[in-house]
């Protein structure tokens, strides 16, 4: 469930007040999410999202999302727009968290991705990529290679709870992806949380998906461009038994690269910055796993899912395990 704060009609009709977006008709809680409490809201003037921006999203850096989307939304990306109020602010106050209103998106979210979505997907973030250049504000990864560390070290008491010698394998990993990690690499702003249920798609009149939507910024920031194409190969490229799908990878790589060709040095660490990845939400998942109190709003998910994403990536010897 994604609404851990309850809004009452009298704060939502105060709310809206303050904008031009005409009388409440109605408001559906989103259950769909982890982070924030998500609403589909309905007014006179159309329809909306409108987010509550719960304690684990930093307040200080909700001006960044905010202003990235509106810059991608200017540059001809299909993102969420922050609709302002009458004082020119997107980012308000209702029932004692920071919220926004943002545009609604047509779509839906693949809940068993097909061949036929990796390359629109893989031109959709290329297009993010290139949209992106214009902006520049930056914001650090709060999540890259040095929080890898200390995120283990958090882990470290539970995790071989979790599975037995998890602990031991992980530092091996860590060890050599942080040996290996390239830098001098393209940089710009990355989403860094691509999942399928942030991906919203409709049919062309043939059938063939298209992407309609790219939501859930949150996690965005400015880091390496092939990371942000590593993170979505292991969200969008293994199958249920976790075999690498080489067929959706070649078509994620090949229509990111008709947008944006990667370079020799990219292609080259293209297996470490999915190793990294892989490591990268095995750790986030590992440590709700193992710190995660009961009753509290986090979601927990299998962090063994990204261990044998982990293992495989580990196995590639070049790009050519991803179809290159």
């Amino acid at each position: 469930m994604a609404v851990y704060t309850e809004v009452t009609e009298a704060a939502l009709r105060g709310f809206l007040a303050d904008y031009e977006l005409g009388e409440l008709v109605a408001l559906r809680g989103i259950a769909e999410g982890v982070e924030n409490s998500n609403f589909a809201l309905q007014t006179t003037g159309g329809s909306y999202i409108l987010t509550l921006y719960e304690k684990r999203v930093d307040p200080a850096e909700l001006p960044w999302f905010l202003g990235l989307m509106r810059h991608l939304a200017a540059q001809g990306l299909s993102c969420p727009l922050p609709v302002a109020g009458r004082d020119g602010v997107a980012l308000r106050q209702l029932a004692g968290r920071p919220a926004a209103i943002c545009t609604f998106l047509p779509g839906n979210w693949p809940r068993r991705v097909r061949p036929e979505h990796c390359a629109p997907l893989g031109a959709a973030l290329a297009t993010l990529h290139s949209a992106g250049e214009g902006f520049r504000a930056e914001r650090p990864n709060g999540l890259g290679p040095r929080s890898w560390t200390p995120l283990l070290e958090r882990c470290r008491d539970g995790g071989d709870a979790v599975q037995p010698g998890l602990i031991a394998e992980l530092d091996g990993h860590l060890s050599g992806i942080l040996a290996d990690w390239p830098v001098g690499l393209p940089r710009g702003h990355i989403h860094a949380d691509l999942f399928p249920d942030n991906v919203f798609f409709l049919e062309d009149a043939r059938g063939s998906p298209r992407v309609s939507g790219l939501i859930d910024f949150y996690f965005a920031c400015t880091d390496t461009l092939a990371y942000d194409l590593a993170i979505c190969l292991n969200a969008w490229c293994f199958e249920q038994d976790f075999s690498f799908n080489v067929t959706k990878a070649r078509a994620m790589i090949g229509a990111y690269q008709a947008l944006r060709p990667l370079s020799e040095a990219e292609i080259e660490a293209l297996p470490v910055l999915c190793r990294g990845a892989a490591l990268r939400f095995l750790l986030t998942r590992l440590f709700d796993w193992t710190n995660t109190p009961p009753g509290a709003m986090v979601t927990r998910k299998d962090p063994l899912e990204y261990l044998k994403r982990l293992r495989f990536h580990a196995g590639a010897k070049d790009a050519s395990a991803y179809g290159l």
